[in-house]
């Protein structure tokens, strides 16, 4: 076993999906890759490179069909999936593209949803730091707001909430600022950028957005990393 001290490191990764007629298609086969612990990198590259399948093996949402991935020391896909499900709970934060916030509820209860799989945060302090979270983040007057009701960046930033609601050490975020226009697009980057620094949270996200690249430690090109994009179909 692989020891380190990154807050994350895969080894040997690699991940091919069914083609059809007992064929597939290896979309990722990655060279060693670490994040030092409280580091924001940028994945950036082409459409199709394996960037958010990347995110959801390291997530441990998405099983590598060869290779390790440690999160916090741990190799997470050595884990039974109820054990691996809560460790994402209090160890990964993750922001998706496209929200996924759930409809029928408010602003404060999303992020509350999120701490019912946790034990990081006391049963007793979650509803103030539920609060905290979103009025740090600008929604203190949108707490009982329901996301239909929100704009999408204000959307973005509960989601933002959600991903930080348990305190993980690590967040990944998948084009977070990709469906807002520019001043929202500073604004939610900012925010999220602030959160990691004062937190010593490692950020690991996916944007081809020059202003997000340059706002980080490290910009890996999936073309660089990914070799499997040098291969065809088996």
């Amino acid at each position: 076993m692989v020891q380190t001290q990154a807050a994350v490191a895969l080894q040997g990764v690699k991940k091919s999906f069914p083609l059809g007629h007992d064929g597939q298609i290896e979309v990722l086969n990655l060279a060693p890759l670490t994040l030092s612990a409280g580091s924001t990198t940028v994945l950036k590259g082409l459409s199709g490179s394996g960037k958010t399948t990347l995110l959801n093996l390291i997530a441990g949402i998405s099983v590598p069909s060869a290779g390790k991935v440690w999160v916090q020391n741990t190799d997470i896909f050595a884990l039974p999936e109820p054990q691996r499900d809560r460790f994402r709970a209090q160890h990964i934060g993750y922001i998706f593209q496209t929200f996924n916030l759930l409809a029928p509820f408010t602003a404060l209860e999303n992020v509350l949803l999120s701490m019912r799989f946790s034990p990081a945060i006391p049963k007793g302090e979650q509803r103030q730091r539920a609060q905290a979270l979103l009025s740090q983040l600008g929604l203190s007057t949108r707490l009982t707001h329901k996301p239909h009701q929100l704009s999408r960046g204000e959307q973005q930033r509960v989601a933002m909430a959600r991903a930080l609601a348990n305190n993980p050490p690590l967040l990944l975020a998948d084009e977070p600022c990709a469906s807002l226009d520019g001043r929202t697009a500073k604004v939610v980057l900012e925010s999220l950028l602030a959160i990691c620094h004062q937190a010593h949270k490692t950020l690991l996200m996916v944007s081809h957005d020059a202003t997000v690249i340059d706002a980080a430690d490290r910009a890996l090109d999936m073309s660089e990393i990914n070799h499997a994009m040098d291969m065809e179909p088996i």
